[in-house]
């Protein structure tokens, strides 16, 4: 049977990591299904501590603990890895958990099949609600201190929440901010004394207890802030009539469970319910860290579950497999090129040529680079680096005014410029107005494997679909390199533009465009704008671009409509 394993597991963060080593070192075939490579080529390229001007300003020990957890998820995906487990990039649709055989259908229109599943999807940040809150977010409502820190540097930022997360985000965020206000609705932080203690002494917080936000205002941007003392009723402003401040929200975190709600056993807050061993009601189902917990768990929390679900779960698979007769045996199935086979895992330029070496077209790389320009500086670097690595494409790189035909078809107004171009020198629609450095590598290289094919799977439904797109659009996905979710939505926009020559996706690191920020009052990433007019914040599944863009062409018809 196609798609075929003893264990799927879904989402490769700690608890689906360690799962996957104990059940490959159990010699089970396994599948990890994650959303997208936040654990790759960027977490262990070389300049990751300076992948953005702000890391460098954080600190030894901020930038040490963050680089220990990002070498800990490299050593678990490398030793799953080495004990076989296949990596998938695809976002899970719905699932069949009523058959022996449990049935994972993914957007990509793949289907996979296993005869056991551990559910590992974590947990998203949750929102409050307060009036305001949507209507605001990228405008000066945040989640994120590491993201999006940096457009608050020298402003008043206030923290919502009490716990360890806002504590800790807090502290991150008086690397930036002016000022940094916790708002607690708590007569006390609810975080160990170590942490309040370090909150409590630092003389850029101030924390306000026993209080409330109750609604943000402004035009584009957040100007006013209201909160309430609930004890007192009493109630505080903070305005400003220049600039903006910031409201970062840390209020707790929501299970990543809404696709199981049908199949699995849930409690009123969303978590799956499990037992001792991990297992759910249903039966070869276990759940693992996060997703199934309302208590903060820590890595080591996590990496325990991912074991004890991957252990437990191999009773009811060896059963599967004598009950069922399938024939899925893996006792040879032991990777023995792991470094090769994770793509963009292990050494970097031995990634980077894996990926090259398994592209059918041609794809050359045109850089129109600007005088005098430290970012064309550092483009010419990057490119020269990549050029060392792989002679599977042509590099030509010119200064602005040298090949205006060049310049008329990519048709950009930021520069310097990256362009993608495909089949018979065309350009691909695929941009980088700056580095393709941090996280966006996996970006820069997944658009070349699409250009060159045979690129990453798609259903051929969403294909013809994004291909009868007959309006012209561009997309200017505006990133911050230390963002580990902006690539997803670089990534979407992308592959939507290489499968539709009226539309393009440029990539632009925000740090260089105060301009574009400006214009547009963005204060958060990633941020996608369309046609310079519309702005979307967050991640975005393709359904969802493609949907949006669908309604788009739908509304304009009915506008003409009307107006004959």
């Amino acid at each position: 049977m196609k798609n075929m394993y003893d264990l799927i597991i879904i989402g490769a963060g700690v608890a689906g990591l360690s799962a996957a080593v104990y059940a490959g070192h159990a010699k089970l075939k396994v599948l990890v299904i994650e959303k997208t490579d936040t654990h790759g080529i960027i977490k262990i390229a070389p300049d990751f501590t300076n992948a953005h001007g702000a890391f460098s300003e954080i600190g030894a020990g901020m930038v040490a603990q963050m680089k220990r957890q990002a070498l800990h998820l490299v050593q678990l995906r490398k030793q799953a890895m080495h004990f076989g487990a296949i990596f998938n990039v695809d976002e899970v649709r719905d699932v069949d958990f009523s058959k022996d055989i449990k049935e994972v259908n993914g957007f990509s229109g793949e289907t996979y099949y296993s005869l056991g599943v551990i559910i590992a999807t974590g947990t998203k940040p949750e929102t409050l609600g307060f009036v305001g809150e949507k209507e605001f977010a990228g405008r000066g409502i945040a989640y994120s201190a590491s993201c999006d820190g940096d457009f608050f540097v020298g402003k008043d930022v206030f923290v919502i929440g009490n716990g360890n997360n806002a504590a800790g985000e807090a502290m991150l965020l008086t690397y930036f901010a002016k000022k940094v206000t916790i708002i607690a609705n708590t007569p006390r932080l609810n975080c160990s004394k170590a942490i309040a203690d370090s909150v409590l002494s630092n003389k850029k917080i101030d924390v306000k207890f026993n209080t409330d936000i109750v609604h943000v205002r402004g035009t584009n941007l957040v100007k006013e802030v209201m909160f309430i003392n609930n004890q007192t009723a009493e109630t505080w402003t903070h305005k400003v009539t220049e600039g903006t401040f910031g409201v970062f929200v840390f209020a707790g975190h929501l299970p990543e469970s809404d696709i199981f709600s049908n199949h699995t056993e849930i409690d009123s807050s969303g978590y799956i319910m499990v037992d001792k061993d991990m297992h759910t009601n249903v039966s070869g189902i276990c759940a693992a860290g996060e997703v199934r917990s309302k208590e903060s768990i820590k890595f080591v929390n996590s990496a325990t579950d991912g074991a004890i679900a991957a252990t437990s779960i191999q009773s009811h698979i060896i059963e599967a497999r004598q009950n069922l007769g399938t024939i899925i045996y893996s006792d040879n199935f032991q990777n023995q090129d792991a470094e090769k086979y994770g793509i963009l895992y292990g050494d970097t330029s031995k990634q980077i040529q894996y990926v090259m070496e398994r592209c059918q077209g041609e794809v050359s790389i045109q850089a129109i680079l600007k005088p005098n320009c430290k970012v064309s500086l550092g483009i010419r670097n990057f490119l020269d680096e990549f050029a060392s690595i792989t002679d599977r494409v042509s590099i030509s790189i010119q200064m602005i005014g040298e090949n205006p035909m060049l310049e008329n078809e990519i048709s950009s107004d930021a520069y310097p410029i990256i362009a993608l171009m495909g089949e018979n020198g065309a350009y691909s629609g695929v941009g980088y107005a700056g580095i393709p450095g941090g996280h966006e590598l996996e970006s820069f290289v997944l658009a070349i494997y699409n250009i060159a094919g045979p690129g990453q799977a798609m259903s051929d439904n969403l294909r013809g679909r994004i291909r009868s797109i007959d309006k012209s659009y561009n997309f200017k996905i505006g990133v911050s390199l230390t963002c580990p979710i902006c690539p997803e939505l670089v990534q979407v926009c992308q592959r939507v533009a290489i499968l539709n020559n009226n539309i393009t996706a440029e990539m632009l690191d925000l740090q260089h465009y105060p301009e574009l920020r400006n214009r547009h009052d963005i204060m958060s990433v990633p941020a996608l704008i369309i046609n310079d007019k519309d702005v979307l914040f967050g991640k975005k599944s393709i359904e969802e671009i493609v949907g949006y863009l669908e309604c788009m062409i739908q509304n304009l018809s009915a506008n003409l409509s009307k107006a004959n």
